[in-house]
């Protein structure tokens, strides 16, 4: 196959997205500040599942001036559905905006997860 060898048995490659060596889309991080009415209404909880079910990977946390921040790794048809679905939230939450951030992935994390606002970053 030109550019690459053919995706893995099973594996949907998405058009227009480059892939990587292994045929998979290639990796791409999603740096992302939501603001708005976004703490206490389980706005966290709601990012893990989408991001789960996305198959992403990366951490989202409570920052102390009210926002959430979301870090995410994976395909980047994935990450914007994910962003999309920052921008909704839970019925509970009302987000104003999302402030994203694209930037090459580092691999660097094994799962997606809550961190507490008081952790120091990747």
């Amino acid at each position: 196959m030109p550019g690459g060898s053919p995706p893995a048995a099973g594996v949907a490659r998405v058009p227009g997205q480059p892939a990587s060596d292994d045929g998979l889309p290639a990796a791409e991080r999603l740096e992302a500040t939501v603001v708005g009415a976004v703490q206490g209404v389980g706005y966290r909880w709601f990012v893990m599942e989408a991001a789960g079910g996305l198959q992403l990977r990366g951490w989202v946390a409570n920052r102390a001036d009210g926002a959430v921040v979301c870090v995410a790794e994976g395909p980047r048809a994935a990450l914007e559905a994910l962003l999309l679905a920052l921008a909704r939230g839970p019925i509970s939450a009302q987000v104003e905006r999302v402030i994203p951030a694209w930037m090459p992935a580092t691999g660097r994390f094994g799962r997606f997860e809550i961190r507490s606002g008081s952790h120091p970053g990747d």
